[in-house]
């Protein structure tokens, strides 16, 4: 157990946080505050990659020096648009009614930060995500529900959402939050081999 790397996820996602303990990887939680304004003409890969490395190292600063931070940020994309959550039922409403019967983009960046020599890495994922021809009272049945507001996109792949997609091209753990297995990967090329930090008995 002493000999385990220790992970720091640095993200207050609570999909993210279960994506992760899913396989049984023992980490800690540290939020990173940062600004999340898109800059003017910044394109979705670049967004998402700037916010995921921003995230560990604004983390780095109170972390053990052994830690391995990570970091991710996810942006659903549509037309080349960056639908962030909504403000209210009208904006959910909108964004849900643009992606019916289309297909649109899930970005997400993943920063991996290794402490004790302060090697990055990062990297983004994209799927791409064809939706159903939903109807309107599917879209307020959902909006009802309150699942679509705390989620890029105004839906949500693992919850009320599922319904409203035809079928995925890519991984489906990315449009949750966190592709795990690119993290996975990734923690191996930092020189983690990830199977070891699961907690004992998990």
């Amino acid at each position: 157990m002493d000999k385990m790397p220790l992970l720091t996820l640095a993200s207050n996602s609570p999909r993210r946080r279960q994506l992760l303990a899913l396989g049984g990887w023992m980490f800690n939680v540290d939020v990173a505050d940062i600004d999340e304004a898109l800059r003017p003409n910044e394109a979705p890969r670049a967004y998402v990659e700037r916010l995921a490395l921003e995230k560990v190292q604004a983390v780095a600063q109170r972390s053990h020096p052994a830690a391995i931070i990570i970091g991710a940020d996810t942006a659903v994309v549509i037309d080349g648009d960056i639908l962030g959550k909504p403000a209210d039922f009208a904006e959910a409403r909108a964004m849900l009614t643009r992606l019916r019967g289309r297909t649109h983009q899930v970005f997400t960046g993943i920063a991996v930060l290794r402490l004790s020599d302060g090697a990055v890495l990062s990297e983004v994922v994209i799927t791409d995500v064809p939706m159903r021809n939903y109807s309107d009272d599917e879209i307020n049945h959902y909006i009802i529900s309150g699942d679509p507001m705390d989620k890029a996109g105004a839906y949500g792949i693992q919850s009320g959402a599922a319904p409203f997609v035809e079928s995925l091209e890519g991984d489906y753990f990315n449009v949750v939050g966190l592709p795990v297995h690119t993290v996975a990967l990734m923690l191996e090329r930092a020189g983690v081999r990830w199977w070891e930090c699961a907690a004992a008995g998990a």
